[in-house]
């Protein structure tokens, strides 16, 4: 995979530029932190070089003076909110989170319900994390919040706030997605610490858009892209623009907030310590990329391949209308198709020759290998195993896995197991290929040669199995589908 970004030169830049953000402010710093900490994969496929989980080791580099504080929104306990990309409850996520800071060493200070009001769910789920051991303070929802900024920073706004006990000097402010109340935790956390004569700043992580790439960079248009369903759209900062005369990229629903969060910091502090959105963000992602075709080639990858997802969910019966247009929008303002994606056409007209279901992989070195339906090997599978060879130097005609091995699986999915397609998913043929190179040199050197398939480009003429999916993301590749299902059944998983 060729590289374009310098994650090594990100680790020591950003933990310094943290570091130099907590000394501005007297030494403690509120640090509002958007998107994901680690299983980062937007960041990594757009910026190639960056690992997904670069947030989490950079975070480690601040270990000692960090502790993480996690938001969640009390409404969102009520509706049993579910986090989409893992299919979990916000409220359990914050079990997940907590656990997966705790086993990286990081310290929790604790849970901040947001907007609560007794919700009956929010109160047995306050009283859950109480019984095991982790501090819950209640933050409560202020009339005409934000617009009532005189209400908002008072006795009677953010005062009848729970104050958080903080012991170091850097505090994260994380959460389960997107309106959990992050931003107004750092907030209300400022107020009470400036009553107590405690001096603390606030700033905000986000890598995306970044704030250094021109306006309509294809890194800040896959951004766009990734963001469809938020209808959140990159701008001109124009109160950098005017205090600075400077150009830089944010998003609007900074923009829109940042004259009332102004106003905030005023009411505060006396003066606001900023001057625009872009003032507020330590974000130095766009510092460490070197190699600036590399992350366009790969952005523009990453705008086809929502597309291709939007399909796919359209097909699956997702309201995705609004999302397919700007999309397309994007695809346009890139002047891109979706077979600019070189995996794509291969496995169309393999798809249109066979009859059947075909896919196709783009490999590091440009090549295109292909796999077709088999009556042992579904398409992916196909493709998988052909692509190993390719990497191995393997002789097309060897066979890496012997008959005798797949056999027995498929009689125990079909006789025994109640499946209905005897064909391998990517899963079994990888369980079944490792079986082989316990006694096969060949198969072994396959199994070896499963690296590099990291970051290449995958295309399949129909919708993939979860199974499917699954194993390819963790292998690294880069799937997209066409919206076409392999069966006419009507439940499908």
């Amino acid at each position: 995979m060729k590289i374009g970004f310098d994650n090594d030169k990100y680790l020591k830049t950003q933990s310094e530029h943290i570091r130099q953000r907590i000394n501005e402010f007297g030494g403690k710093l509120y640090l509002e932190f958007g998107g994901k900490i680690f299983d980062d994969f937007h960041a990594s496929r757009v910026l190639p070089g960056f690992l997904p989980d670069s947030k989490m080791k950079m975070l480690l580099e601040l270990k000692d003076e960090a502790e993480m504080l996690i938001a969640i929104n009390a409404n969102d306990i009520e509706k049993n909110k579910v986090r989409g990309d893992i299919g979990i409850t916000y409220d359990l996520d914050v079990l997940r989170l907590i656990d997966i800071y705790r086993d990286f060493g990081l310290m929790v200070s604790g849970v901040v319900m947001t907007q609560f009001n007794n919700q009956p769910s929010a109160e047995v789920f306050r009283q859950k994390l109480v019984g095991l051991g982790i501090k819950v303070y209640r933050h409560y929802s202020i009339e005409n919040y934000p617009q009532d900024v005189q209400l908002i920073v008072s006795d009677d706004g953010y005062g009848k706030n729970e104050y958080v006990e903080t012991t170091r000097s850097l505090i994260v402010v994380t959460a389960p997605g997107p309106g959990s109340g992050k931003m107004a935790v750092c907030l209300s956390q400022l107020y009470h610490e400036h009553k107590r004569g405690v001096q603390a700043g606030y700033a905000k992580f986000e890598t995306f858009p970044i704030w250094n790439l021109p306006l309509k960079h294809p890194v800040n248009l896959a951004y766009e892209a990734a963001t469809t369903d938020l209808n959140d759209v990159n701008m001109i900062d124009p109160f950098h623009l005017e205090a600075y005369g400077v150009t830089t990229v944010n998003y609007n629903r900074d923009i829109e907030i940042f004259p009332v969060l102004n106003a905030i910091f005023e009411r505060i502090y006396g003066t606001s310590p900023y001057k625009s959105p872009t003032d507020m963000g330590v974000n130095m992602a766009g510092n460490c990329i070197i190699d600036d075709e590399v992350v366009r080639e790969a952005s523009k990858q990453e705008v086809i391949r929502r597309y291709y997802k939007a399909l796919v969910d359209k097909k699956n019966g997702s309201n995705v209308a609004n999302e397919i247009r700007n999309l397309e929008l994007i695809m346009k303002q890139l002047n891109i198709v979706p077979e600019y994606r070189k995996c794509v056409l291969p496995a169309v007209e393999l798809c249109d020759r066979t009859g059947e279901p075909a896919a196709s992989i783009e490999l590091d070195n440009g090549k295109i290998i292909t796999g077709k339906t088999s009556d042992l090997l579904g398409a992916s599978s196909a493709m998988l195993l052909n692509a190993l060879k390719e990497i191995a130097n393997i002789n097309d005609d060897i066979d890496l896995i012997s008959p005798k091995i797949i056999e027995p699986i498929q009689d125990l999915k079909i006789n025994h197991l109640g499946n209905k397609n005897p064909r391998l998913h990517t899963d079994e043929v990888l369980l079944a290929l490792s079986i082989s190179a316990a006694t096969n040199p060949t198969s072994e050197m396959a199994m070896k040669a499963l690296e590099k398939l990291d970051g290449c480009q995958m295309h399949s003429t129909v919708i993939l199995s979860e199974v499917d999916l699954h194993t390819l993301k963790k292998l690294g590749v880069n799937v997209t589908c066409e919206p076409y299902r392999q069966s006419k059944t009507l439940y499908h998983k």
